[in-house]
């Protein structure tokens, strides 16, 4: 087949390092080729999500003095990639919560009136402290007359529904070459509810923030689901009667893609 070759050419070919110098050439354009793949990085300039997230209870954490609230949250979300490198991937982070709910405790105080008269009353209030289901009975003579009924404190839940939006966010995933990367995230904004939380003294219109901490698996370079836990805080910032605010464990699963 050489002989079909020009002569410079056979020259050339005829050199013992060229087979090297064709190895070396094809073996570089392989190596270049395949190193991101080899190495990649799993982020994404912009991100949408779906999220989910629910808390069972709350407590003073850090800031609010209501106890037993719950919290049920479903959203959107929306991040933006500012900065990445081998170590951390710093991304913008904001969120829309379409549905908001929030659960107070209501005590149901019923009164039995069996003296004087026979009738019941009830009423019912929502509190910033638990609630704690007892009973018990009272007798009283007066002037003469037995005022005598049976009492009992009972526990249901009100639910209120809102909307809210975290405008300001940020989130680091660390090791973003990983598949598996954890990521801190903080975010703050306000819900607005149908009716004042977390007491009927308190506000409608409340502020909100969170700090939270998770993991993040990415199933391809544009899609991944994060598993996170958030403390998470609601007050009025006193612009109303009163304000004992609400700190609460939120638990969020969320699913995100993009490019």
């Amino acid at each position: 087949m050489r002989r079909f070759l020009p002569a410079w050419l056979q020259a050339f070919v005829s050199i013992r390092p060229f087979p090297v110098i064709l190895a070396v050439g094809f073996l570089t354009i392989a190596v270049s080729a395949q190193s991101p793949d080899a190495n990649p990085s799993f982020t994404r300039k912009n991100t949408l999500s779906v999220l989910a997230a629910y808390s069972n209870d709350s407590s003073h954490i850090l800031l609010g003095d209501a106890d037993n609230r719950k919290l049920l949250d479903f959203g959107l979300g929306y991040n933006r990639r500012l900065f990445t490198d081998r170590i951390v991937n710093w991304q913008y982070s904001g969120e829309l919560l379409p549905v908001a709910l929030e659960s107070d405790p209501v005590v149901v105080n019923t009164v039995n009136w069996t003296s004087p008269t026979v009738f019941t009353e009830s009423a019912s209030r929502i509190q910033t402290a638990p609630c704690v289901p007892s009973s018990g009975a009272f007798s009283s003579t007066l002037n003469g007359i037995l005022y005598s009924y049976t009492y009992s404190f009972t526990c249901s839940r009100r639910w209120t529904i809102g909307e809210g939006i975290s405008p300001v966010g940020f989130q680091w995933n660390f090791l973003p070459r990983q598949k598996l990367q954890p990521f801190f995230t903080g975010h703050g904004g306000y819900i607005y509810s149908t009716q004042p939380i977390p007491i009927t003294s308190a506000g409608s219109f409340n502020f909100t923030f969170d700090l939270g901490a998770g993991i993040e698996l990415y199933r391809s370079k544009t899609r991944s689901v994060r598993a996170e836990y958030r403390y998470h805080h609601i007050s009025n910032h006193d612009t109303a009667p009163q304000n004992p605010g609400i700190d609460n464990g939120l638990f969020q699963v969320t699913y995100s893609f993009g490019r």
